[in-house]
């Protein structure tokens, strides 16, 4: 199967067609079975098309530009975290304690399992995920 960009002529309307090859197209057009769906024209021809040609498998994937994207990301979470506590594993319970008044509130960060998260969620806990891996305070890089 191949896909063409066809064009009508009456008003320049642009639209895909699928043919099993270059030649059925040929065909097709020749005994007058292409029509612009748009507005009924039967004059319709192929419109300049850019190739889909696939990056090669050796470049990068990460372009320049979302490098600089998740560098920000990266310092807003800094920042974001700079005065909040690591709890580690005892995030669900620490968040808990806090919401049913059993510790005074606090900014914490920790690690939670998806049933503690979405439990916690269930019981109207406020949290939310942090968009970057956290490296625990006692890990060394």
């Amino acid at each position: 199967m191949i896909v063409f960009d066809l064009r009508c002529a009456r008003d320049g309307h642009v639209f895909e067609a699928w043919f099993a090859s270059s030649a059925a197209y040929d065909d097709q057009r020749t005994r007058g079975l292409l029509e612009c769906p748009s507005c009924g024209a039967a004059d319709v021809e192929k419109a300049v098309m850019a190739p889909n040609v696939a990056p090669k498998g050796n470049r990068s994937v990460a372009p320049a530009e979302a490098k600089a994207l998740l560098a920000k990301v990266a310092e807003a979470q800094r920042r974001a975290l700079a005065g909040s506590r690591w709890v580690g594993s005892d995030f669900a319970a620490e968040a808990r304690a806090m919401h049913v008044g059993d510790k005074p509130d606090a900014p914490i960060h920790g690690q939670a399992s998806l049933a503690e998260a979405k439990q916690l969620v269930d019981e109207g806990v406020p949290i939310a995920p942090l968009p970057l891996p956290v490296t625990p305070p006692e890990t060394v890089n």
